[in-house]
């Protein structure tokens, strides 16, 4: 198993991606770190996977916060000893104004939740996997990053920012053994509407299921 042992950070490990996604990397014998705004759910998600306590570590923290990333890495290490796979799942929308409208903390905020969490992750996390050769880095993005809807701009704005980003991220680790790589989706389907209810409307959304296969193969 290709992740077996590997040490995993899930960031928004409580959403309904991060759920289906701990599961499955737990499965496949992975040691997981789990991260979230809420200790109770993450106490509540840890009781439903059973693992062992040498298997997982909880994190309660606030990644909107710059010094966040940092203390979290240091934790891994501290319990672990390494650190493999970040897992960026943390999300968020804001919109449903015209450009004209849109206040400045729309946008500031989306740029914090997307780009900064990211970025001060990134910064955290890449010296620890180029010591070690190897390393894999994960994000969920949307095809509104490149192809905008009306009154989208803080959430494309945002996503667009990360992107490029992960891109930079992506040149700057050719030949060192670590990947950075975007999952693009429109919609995930946590309760599984489109195969319960099809129609045209949500063809083209995605279960956690199907990303997390994709997030394990890559």
């Amino acid at each position: 198993m290709m992740v077996e042992h590997k040490v995993v950070i899930i960031t928004g490990a409580t959403g309904g991606l991060g759920r289906i996604t701990a599961k499955h990397f737990a499965q496949q014998g992975a040691r997981l770190v789990l991260v979230g705004t809420n200790k109770e759910k993450l106490q509540q998600l840890a009781a439903e996977l059973d693992l062992p306590n040498d298997q997982i570590l909880l994190y309660a923290a606030d990644l909107n916060q710059p010094e966040a990333a940092a203390a979290l890495t240091e934790r891994v290490l501290d319990t672990f000893g390494r650190l493999d796979i970040l897992l960026h799942l943390v999300g968020g929308w804001s919109g449903g104004k015209s450009v004209v409208d849109v206040d400045d903390q729309q946008v500031e905020t989306m740029l914090q939740q997307h780009l900064w969490t990211t970025f001060h992750l990134a910064q955290a996390c890449i010296p620890v996997m180029t010591a070690n050769h190897w390393g894999r880095i994960l994000v969920i993005s949307s095809p509104t990053a490149s192809q905008p809807t009306a009154n989208s701009a803080p959430y494309a704005i945002g996503k667009a920012a990360q992107e490029a980003l992960m891109m930079t991220i992506a040149q700057e680790t050719k030949g060192s053994g670590i990947t950075a790589n975007i999952l693009l989706v429109k919609t995930i389907d946590v309760e599984h509407v489109r195969d319960q209810k099809p129609d045209t409307k949500n063809a083209g959304w995605t279960t956690p299921e199907e990303i997390t296969a994709t997030l394990l193969y890559l």
